[in-house]
């Protein structure tokens, strides 16, 4: 095989490898943002203790904080 085929396969693997970890961290982003979306609206159907509410607050934080780490990673595998 020439070399630059060679070369251009190889470099199609990466990309190949690269985007497939990029649309898995997507899909670890939409899921929390669903998870966020069915809290902000159980919340907005419901009467909520303030313990519910404080609760809610920390999970919607966390998944916060998870988005925020999956968002570096992508932007790691971008650049």
């Amino acid at each position: 095989m020439d070399k630059h085929i060679k070369e251009y396969k190889e470099f199609l693997k990466k990309e190949l490898k690269r985007s497939k970890e990029h649309s898995r961290i997507l899909e670890e982003i939409d899921y929390n943002l669903h998870e966020m979306k069915a809290i902000a609206e159980y919340a907005l159907h419901n009467e909520l203790t303030k313990e519910e509410i404080n609760g809610m607050n920390s999970q919607l934080l966390t998944l916060k904080e998870e988005i925020n780490a999956l968002e570096k990673r992508l932007f790691y595998i971008v650049n």
